[in-house]
């Protein structure tokens, strides 16, 4: 009966990448269904640890951090956690060997989140790291399915693809970070004075991260290469309508890909699979 309940904890991971974000619950049903439930697993855990310091306004959001990162390690070395996000999540880390270095990198990240509100260039780098390229990092040992020369060679990949993504996310949520967490990322961008030049040197930086990201996206393991691709080419769009925007736009509101645009993302990336010209 252990199994019932190991199903209905991967589930409840499932349902919470549907509720909070349907392109990457999009992409992640692209996979091969053997890595669908595993990185359904890793994005409940991240998405629970996020919501504490982003929306728990009313609460003791350190407290509440302090206790879900006990209850994360306990339920990975117990094996077994009641909390059923814990629970799916501890039997991917298990499963995986994923590198608990990794796991502490994010919560430091999550910490810096509680009362960090400016970076410099090296914080921003930190932050980054643990926030984005680890949960990159926690999905190659998945894409990799224990070839760990195959996630040596990818490694590098993987972080410029989360770095692309967390810092596209960060232009796309400028005003809801500004005005309601007042937290700035982007070292020394003065958003009361943002300037096109600052919005380009953001965006050559980004752009960086996505070219690193491509050549390895190709040599990813057959079961992973297009789920991954479609979230690239997504994250591609949003950054290419984003460069458009003049600095003023990003401030009034959230740029978004309309669900027809995200559509012919996967139409198109479908074809190009086909003619295996990705």
């Amino acid at each position: 009966m252990i199994n019932l309940f190991h199903e209905l904890s991967q589930q409840c991971s499932k349902e919470t990448t549907e509720r909070y974000s349907t392109s990457f619950s999009s992409a992640i049903k692209l996979l091969h269904q053997d890595l669908r439930g595993p990185i359904f697993n890793i994005y409940g855990f991240v998405r629970f640890a996020d919501e504490i310091v982003d929306t728990f306004h009313e609460y003791n959001k350190a407290e509440l951090l302090a206790e879900f990162k006990r209850d994360t390690y306990a339920a990975i070395e117990r094996g077994i956690s009641l909390n059923p996000i814990l629970q799916s999540f501890q039997l991917t880390v298990n499963k995986y060997s994923i590198s608990h270095e990794l796991i502490e990198a994010f919560f430091v990240s999550m910490e810096m989140d509680l009362d960090k509100t400016s970076y410099n260039s090296q914080g921003y780098k930190q932050y980054i790291y643990g926030s984005a390229e680890v949960v990159g990092l926690m999905c190659l040992y998945i894409f990799c399915e224990g070839d760990q020369t195959k996630y040596n060679e990818l490694k590098p990949g993987a972080q410029s693809l989360g770095a692309a993504f967390q810092k596209v996310n960060f232009l796309r949520d400028v005003k809801a970070d500004y005005e309601q967490l007042s937290r700035t990322y982007f070292p020394g961008v003065d958003f009361n004075n943002f300037t096109p030049s600052m919005k380009q040197q953001i965006e050559e930086d980004i752009a960086i991260d996505f070219a690193a990201a491509y050549d390895a996206i190709l040599n990813l393991p057959v079961k992973a290469r297009f789920g991954v691709y479609v979230a690239y080419k997504y994250y591609l769009s949003l950054f290419k309508k984003i460069k458009k925007a003049n600095p003023s736009n990003i401030l009034e509101q959230r740029i978004r890909i309309p669900n027809y645009g995200k559509a012919f993302i996967v139409a198109k990336a479908g074809l190009r699979s086909q003619l295996n010209i990705l």
